[in-house]
């Protein structure tokens, strides 16, 4: 019996250890993988390019705040969604009416988010045309 604290406890070491290798192991492979020297790169390699297609105008240009409005709108949602997973699990007290009326609360205040951002003019898409500087 004393030894499922010690279980528990080696679970979420066990978990937060994973989740620290998650984090910081693509930093790693990539400071070995990376390459030392920079002498034998021509300015062709530097260049900044997408499947080959040579880049029009500064490479260093300014992307709408609309970008960054769906990422956020997206990152919540995604979340969200993913906490209902658990959620409808641990429902299962036998009381559905209620666990369900409980679920269709949380989703509707994620609804009136969407309205909100809707109403607000986020999902409003005016196309950019480029000029050279």
């Amino acid at each position: 019996m004393a030894q499922q604290p010690l279980l528990d406890h080696l679970y979420v070491a066990a978990f937060f250890l994973g989740g620290l290798l998650m984090a910081v192991g693509p930093f790693i492979i990539a400071h070995i993988f990376a390459p030392r020297s920079t002498r034998n790169i021509s300015n062709k390699t530097r260049q900044f390019i997408e499947c080959g297609v040579e880049p029009i105008g500064d490479a260093w240009i300014r992307f709408g705040i609309v970008y960054y409005l769906y990422a956020l709108i997206f990152l919540a949602f995604d979340v969200d969604v993913l906490f209902l997973f658990p959620v409808a699990l641990a429902y299962d007290s036998g009381l559905v009416i209620r666990d369900f009326v409980e679920i269709l609360i949380f989703v509707s205040i994620l609804a009136l988010a969407l309205v909100y951002a809707w109403k607000k003019g986020v999902f409003k898409w005016e196309r950019k045309t480029y000029s050279p500087r």
